[in-house]
């Protein structure tokens, strides 16, 4: 009786784990892709279908525009940024649903649930979630051969991003010649219906692909892709994403399980080929870009707690198996706490409000989606200094020594400028911050506010994007030496 209530216990858990915090931020808007589409939703109007945002196709925006119209809500801002996560938790959990009636496998769904990249990409209004069901689906679709659903799936995942095209890949090899022909033409005609202006303003469209391409390529510099600076292609990932995605233990057990793959004592080979050789085309080519952002490697995050489930699957010792299951749990329990708590850039503001003296003078970085939401009593004067562009403007550099020797605190409230810009190309910012850290500046280090969730692993290692938009490390540094 119990082992038929285990898969409904699991899936009411996964939808737990996606919908609760959806709120999170307490107001204030982080993450940037998630700003740029609600404000192309908050645009869009009966009469104005065109969302003048070409990053992305025009499928997300539309559905989260009537979804707001069919409830009767106004598409503000706001609105727009909540239906966008409303309906991003719900990719999420379609996606792992896909992938269990794919495996069929209990423990892989339980690994899911609490896989901490997907819990996050989840909670961002954005498109990676919808693109990780695209691609799950389009796995379990393959082996039923259902053209039209297929194909309906595929164009919507590319009238939501041009990168999804990659996801046509299990289709295309398991589907007959005569029926790849039929199922393309589909996919044509729903990827224009569901973002006909890719096609009405196609001068827009290619300028955006062009833009973005760029940045994607480096050959558009631009100050937020400034880590991927002499980063190495492919170990990047190794070092820099996954493991904390994925969370240490389940990556550990996962490149057991690649090994095990290969040998005698593992499930069929047979029934991975599609899965592996779609995942490894996706990834050799996302992978040597030279942006390298965490989310680029989201649609295939689920082969990590696939692979970590096949091994503990295998042990016979019961006691053993328990305890791994446990500890290959624990970095995503770790990670759902930050939905359970204040926003820490809540937390930092009201202790700054609470603590320091009245009319001190802040100095801190410019340049974030949103700047420290300061809910200001003590008439706090918070100076947000450009610090992306110090190396390269010279009035830049001969006004900040000035606001040094005048400031009382220093705050910097994410890694993103002083681990970015250490290192020789940026002489100014590295003397700059160097100088603070050690205290040669006459400042030190008086408060820390932090949400340490990734057990074991320190955060601000990992490719900048897993922590600046929902949990950075923010530190307050006191002048003690005028």
């Amino acid at each position: 009786m119990f082992s038929k209530l285990v898969v409904p216990l699991l899936v009411v858990l996964l939808v737990f784990t996606r919908f609760y915090g959806l709120n999170w931020g307490n107001g204030f808007f982080f993450q940037p892709d998630e700003n740029n589409m609600g404000m192309a939703v908050s645009r869009l109007s009966f009469n104005n279908l065109n969302p003048d945002f070409f990053a992305y196709g025009q499928f997300p925006l539309y559905l989260s525009f009537f979804s707001l119209k069919i409830l009767g809500i106004a598409n503000s801002f706001i609105n727009s940024i909540y239906i966008l996560r409303f309906w991003s938790a719900v990719f999420s959990v379609l996606g792992i649903i896909s992938l269990y009636l794919f495996f069929k496998n209990k423990l892989f769904l339980l690994l899911l649930i609490f896989s901490p990249g997907l819990i996050q990409i989840a909670h961002f209004g954005t498109t990676e979630s919808l693109l990780f069901f695209v691609f799950t689906a389009n796995l379990y679709l393959s082996r039923k051969k259902s053209v039209f659903l297929v194909a309906l799936i595929s164009g919507l995942g590319i009238a939501t991003k041009i990168s999804a095209i990659f996801f046509i890949l299990p289709v295309v090899l398991s589907l007959r010649p005569k029926k790849i022909v039929i199922f393309l033409i589909l996919t044509a005609f729903f990827t224009a219906l569901l973002s006909p202006y890719n096609i009405v303003s196609f001068q827009d469209f290619i300028s955006s692909m062009n833009y973005e391409t760029g940045v994607a390529t480096g050959k558009i510099a631009v100050f937020y892709t400034r880590q991927f600076i002499n980063t190495t292609p492919y170990l990047f990932q190794f070092t820099h994403i996954f493991p904390y995605t994925s969370g240490l233990p389940v990556f550990i057990l996962a490149v057991i399980g690649f090994f095990l793959l290969f040998t005698k004592y593992h499930v069929p080979r047979s029934k991975y080929l599609v899965i592996s050789l779609s995942c490894l085309i996706y990834f050799l080519y996302f992978g040597q870009l030279f942006t390298k952002w965490t989310r680029f490697m989201s649609p295939i995050f689920f082969v990590f707690p696939l692979l970590a489930s096949l091994v503990i699957n295998k042990i016979k010792i019961y006691p053993l198996k328990i305890v791994l299951i446990i500890i290959c749990l624990l970095p995503g329990l770790s990670f759902f706490r930050i939905y359970l708590q204040n926003d820490i850039r809540q937390t930092a503001s009201v202790w700054l409000n609470n603590n320091l003296p009245v009319n001190s003078n802040i100095l801190s970085e410019g340049g974030n989606v949103v700047n420290l939401p300061l809910f200001n009593n003590r008439n706090l004067d918070v100076t947000n200094f450009d610090f992306y562009n110090l190396d390269y403007d010279p009035v830049l550099q001969s006004q900040l020594p000035d606001l040094v020797s005048t400031v009382d605190y220093v705050l910097i409230p994410s890694r993103r400028i002083f681990m970015n810009q250490d290192n020789p190309h940026f002489s100014s910012s590295q003397s700059y911050y160097q100088a603070l850290f050690s205290g040669q500046s006459g400042f030190k280090l008086t408060k820390t506010f932090s949400l340490h969730n990734n057990f074991i692993l320190n955060d601000e290692l990992a490719e900048e994007t897993w922590t600046v938009f929902d949990r950075p490390t923010i530190r307050l540094y006191k002048k003690m030496t005028p």
